[in-house]
């Protein structure tokens, strides 16, 4: 399977080995991009390590947190993703500014040892190879527009600003996956999303997860006493 991208690798070229970097509260999507700042050493470590490959690529993954001890090594979700460093600058002052664009999903398989202080994992590329044609997806009309009115509820409720004009040009593909990445959710319900295979699955769960806040906004916590 070949890429509509100059710059990525085909889907059969994709590497087997990935370095990590755990991050929770964010996710990657085919076609998001995602800035980071990176100043821990072992993560200035990851990136270059990343660089000095072709295809510039390195896994975003969330960690499982663990309720006892967050300073105890975490495991990591099982499903991650890809991203190209498509941006990068170095600062005075030692951090690396870079962006991350969304190439494909993966399933972990085995952790290698840590490399100057980083992860690494071996993983599968098999389930998500639907990704390197996600820009095809699309969803109904009518689900695309009760997704974005249940949009305009949830950032009127939390007062968020979007450039809807920019949203309303944008594929289905794009603006789903972008708002699943982007949008404040809860890190568990953004996992849920990620691992979502098909977009019109991810879409009809993004629009319920968005009616539920708006509904706890309005009405308060929905727990049963």
């Amino acid at each position: 399977m070949k890429t509509l991208h100059p710059f990525l690798p085909d889907f059969n070229e994709l590497p087997t080995l990935l370095p990590i970097f755990p991050f929770n509260g964010s996710i990657l999507l085919p076609g998001v991009q995602l800035p980071l700042n990176i100043f821990e050493p072992r993560y200035l470590n990851l990136v270059q390590a990343a660089l000095s490959e072709p295809q510039h690529l390195l896994g975003l993954v969330q960690p499982v947190m663990n309720k006892v001890n967050d300073e105890s090594p975490s495991l990591l979700h099982r499903i991650g993703c890809a991203g190209r460093i498509t941006a990068y600058s170095e600062t005075q002052d030692g951090h690396i500014i870079l962006v991350l664009t969304g190439v494909c999903r993966f399933e972990r398989a085995t952790e290698l040892n840590e490399h100057q202080g980083f992860r690494r994992i071996q993983i599968n590329w098999a389930r998500f190879a639907d990704d390197y044609s996600y820009h095809n997806d699309t969803i109904p009309i009518k689900e695309r527009e009760q997704l974005i009115t249940e949009l305009q509820r949830f950032c009127a409720c939390q007062q968020i600003e979007l450039p809807w004009e920019e949203l309303a040009h944008m594929t289905d593909a794009i603006l789903v996956n972008l708002l699943c990445a982007h949008l404040p959710i809860d890190p568990d319900d953004k996992q849920s999303l990620l691992e979502i295979v098909k977009l019109s699955e991810r879409a009809k769960l993004l629009r319920s997860l968005l009616a539920m806040a708006v509904f706890v906004h309005t009405h308060g916590s929905t727990s049963l006493h």
